[in-house]
């Protein structure tokens, strides 16, 4: 079973964010649905000043085996795009907390709704797999 950084917040959609230094919110997806996914072979990402609803959709992520809606785990405004993911999908796969990484977003509100790693787990258990 993958693991989930305790330092990120999680969503029932299989996204997660993380709090930065300078404000702004990573936002990715998890080790979890990387697994489902499989194989990715296209991220198809907004454009930075785009602004996001929480739970609002804010791309696609193609796979070998299907593609999926991207939805935002919170509100606020696109301030950066992994551009890497243009020429290299596949880093989603290597690495989703890191260089899988998808968007920044300046927060309108906080991350008072998401679950922490101990509650995605849970969650994670709920399912049927």
């Amino acid at each position: 079973m993958a693991s989930y950084p305790s330092d990120l917040k999680y969503t029932k959609d299989h996204e997660w964010a993380r709090l930065e230094a300078d404000g702004t919110v990573r936002v990715g997806v998890t080790a979890y649905a990387v697994e489902q996914l499989g194989d990715v072979t296209l991220v198809d990402l907004p454009k930075v000043g785009t602004k996001l609803e929480e739970h609002g959709r804010f791309g696609d992520i193609e796979s070998v085996k299907t593609v999926s809606e991207l939805f935002s785990p919170i509100a606020g405004e696109v301030v950066a795009v992994n551009d890497a993911l243009d020429g290299k999908p596949e880093l989603v796969n290597e690495g989703p907390y890191d260089k899988g990484w998808m968007i920044a977003i300046k927060p309108a509100g906080g991350l008072d709704g998401l679950m922490d790693a101990a509650a995605y787990e849970a969650f994670l258990g709920t399912l049927d797999h």
